[in-house]
């Protein structure tokens, strides 16, 4: 790696930061391994298909099923919206890992640290908001990107909104159909928010590797 990329890395994490060149003369190059996508394609999918099962498990037409379905589609709302974020921060994590380890060695825990702390993936929810804000860190503008990458990803990102009003809503018991349409969640919205979920985490998978190798000339995954 070029000197020239040491510097543009530490750019993107700490703009205006200066450095000496002794500073720069070590340094280790080891591209991470994504494991994120594959977590979230195994691990959280099958946390989710649980639900899933659960859901067909219930029987009749009965009021009683009625009042259970509806607690397990809200569960299940919870559940995809939690995982999802899990996903997220697995993702900004392996991006702050391997930006970090391709710059010097004295400089990659402060990288790391700028990174990564006061991240909104870390105490709040993974609506779009908190997701660009914690993302553009890396240095472009994250959801701009994602939305290039595929334009089906607009009404993704509006589905995960939509997500992120309803699991407010299942946490705080506070059901108001002007926020959220109606007050009744019904499976195939969940499965809904499910697949654009999806299709996002294979966005954001994209876009990362795209961007971190152009940033260190090596592909992070």
């Amino acid at each position: 790696m070029t000197e020239g990329r040491w510097f543009k890395i530490a750019k993107v994490a700490v703009p205006g930061i200066q450095f000496s060149r002794q500073t720069l003369v070590s340094f280790i190059d080891m591209p991470s391994v994504s494991l994120s996508l594959q977590k979230w394609v195994t691990e959280r999918q099958s946390a989710l298909d649980e639900l899933e099962a659960a859901h067909r498990s219930l029987g009749g037409a009965a009021r009683g099923r009625r009042y259970a379905t509806q607690q397990i589609n809200q569960a299940y709302a919870v559940l995809l919206s939690s995982q999802f974020q899990g996903f997220c921060r697995d993702l900004h994590a392996e991006c702050a890992d391997h930006l970090s380890r391709s710059v010097p060695v004295l400089i990659q825990i402060p990288i790391r640290n700028v990174l990564t702390q006061n991240r909104m993936l870390d105490k709040g929810n993974a609506n779009p908001g908190n997701i660009g804000s914690d993302y553009n860190r890396f240095g472009l503008a994250f959801w701009s990107e994602v939305r290039g990458l595929d334009l089906r990803n607009q009404g993704r990102q509006d589905r995960l909104q939509e997500l992120s009003f309803w699991r407010n809503a299942i946490a705080h018991q506070d059901f108001n159909a002007a926020v959220l349409g109606t007050s009744a969640l019904r499976l195939q919205q969940v499965r809904h928010w499910r697949t654009a979920c999806n299709e996002l985490a294979r966005g954001f998978d994209a876009v990362l590797r795209i961007h971190i190798q152009s940033l260190t000339g090596t592909s992070p995954w």
